[in-house]
């Protein structure tokens, strides 16, 4: 059990990881092994993951899954595996080297040859690094509002934005809050334009939809394992794929381009020492430490997502006759890693920041889900970015916050987190 339910509702966290003495017992297991980076547990976690997501039971078969140090790292590999950036010159190219602007030369043989580093296609609505990671590649970013009833990319716009925008190499959707976009229609759209789908999966787990799991329904998914997600390894995420040639080229790449695993070279008298590098790759593994904790993890992880739904539920139907509050979006696969609220401005005499401020005097721990990359300096100055052309993304932005829910939350805690904001709203409220 978390140590936040044996504290005082004197203050009633954001969120508090729901670790018990099954994960203390695997880190320990691994600490005590005398190995703790990327090794068995790792490889386990993998196929664990690769068999929950692509299983026969409602999964995409053919899913492959690599363990990652975090989403962000995962999203600069899928962003690269599918022609982000430019690539350098590789030692087993035919003729010795590769040609500048030859997407993934060498040991990923895609055939393509591009001319500029290319861009991806997402929402401004969604966390920084799921732009800053095509931007760390030397890649852009081109905008899609959401929709205009909820958090999710507009699929309309999405279309409207590859007919505009021909270097746009990957299409990365991000179901907010656990709710899974429209991906059927996306995926749809993404193909006539022959561009690959991505989809930033990092609340979403375990989201299971009636075509498989977020993050197996398009080319690439990426799944985030940080601290405040349904299942944690503290930092870390997961990329699964079902294209055999992404798979080799992010799995090398994870390693700094070496060409083989080599993670037992230390530990088999059977190994050998010598490998090969390929291509400049990166440092993006994770460590055992943290993968023995992430399958234990995945085994709660439906008792996780019933808890979160449970709170979900009692909040839902709390809040469902406050006219000055507008409940989150649902749907097939939602996981419920986020409670979003809305309000409703003309229903109120303060607004939304004073409405927060006050919910935060009162003791809960509130957040902001999310600040649109419009508003963010950086990519506001890098893209040319203007909030008038994302309005329903300002409009979210205005109006919503996101409230306490975790799994072990205790009835008391839901309680009084539902009494401070009714009775605030009734406190606050205007004809």
């Amino acid at each position: 059990m978390s140590k936040a339910n044996e504290q005082s509702l004197d203050f009633i966290p954001f969120s508090v990881p729901a670790l018990g003495q099954e994960e203390k017992d695997a880190v320990l297991r691994v600490m005590d092994s005398g190995w703790l980076t990327t090794a068995k547990e790792a490889l386990s976690f993998e196929q664990e993951f690769a068999s929950f997501v692509g299983g026969a039971e409602g999964g995409v078969a053919g899913v492959k899954a690599l363990a990652v140090n975090s989403a962000t790292s995962g999203l600069q590999l899928a962003y690269q595996a599918c022609g982000v950036g430019f690539d350098w010159v590789t030692s087993n190219t035919e003729g010795g080297a590769s040609s500048e602007g030859t997407a993934h030369s060498g040991f990923f043989t895609s055939g393509k040859k591009y001319s500029t580093p290319g861009k991806i296609l997402t929402t401004p609505y969604t966390f920084v690094s799921t732009a800053t990671a095509a931007c760390h590649l030397g890649g852009g970013v081109v905008y899609a509002d959401v929709e205009a009833d909820g958090y999710n990319i507009d699929p309309a716009e999405v279309e409207r934005r590859l007919a505009q925008d021909k270097d746009i190499r990957a299409v990365v959707p991000v179901h907010i809050a656990g709710l899974p976009c429209n991906m059927e229609e996306i995926c749809a759209i993404a193909a006539k334009y022959g561009v690959p789908v991505v989809e930033d999966a990092a609340h979403a787990f375990p989201s299971k939809t009636k075509n498989g799991y977020a993050g197996t329904l398009g080319d690439i998914g990426v799944y985030s394992f940080y601290a405040t997600k349904t299942i944690t390894t503290a930092e870390g995420g997961m990329v699964c794929t079902k294209n055999p040639e992404y798979h080799k080229f992010m799995s090398t790449m994870r390693m700094h381009g070496i060409d083989r695993p080599v993670w037992n070279r230390y530990t088999s008298e059977k190994a050998s020492w010598e490998y090969d590098v390929v291509a400049p790759g990166y440092k993006f593994n994770l460590p055992d430490v943290l993968a023995a904790m992430g399958r234990v993890q995945l085994q709660k992880a439906d008792l996780l997502f019933q808890q979160r739904k449970a709170i979900a539920q009692q909040y839902n139907k709390a809040f469902a006759d406050c006219d000055f509050l507008q409940l989150p979006p649902d749907g097939d696969g939602n996981a419920w890693h986020l409670y979003i609220l809305r309000v409703v401005p003309e229903k109120l005499t303060i607004t939304r920041n004073e409405f927060t401020q006050k919910l935060q005097e009162a003791g809960l721990g509130i957040s902001m889900h999310f600040i649109p990359h419009f508003r963010l300096s950086y990519l506001r100055q890098t893209f040319g970015l203007d909030a008038a052309d994302y309005p329903n993304a300002q409009k979210r932005f205005e109006t919503s916050f996101s409230l306490p829910f975790w799994p072990g939350m205790s009835q008391e805690m839901v309680e009084r987190v539902i009494d401070t904001v009714v009775q605030l709203g009734r406190k606050y409220y205007g004809n």
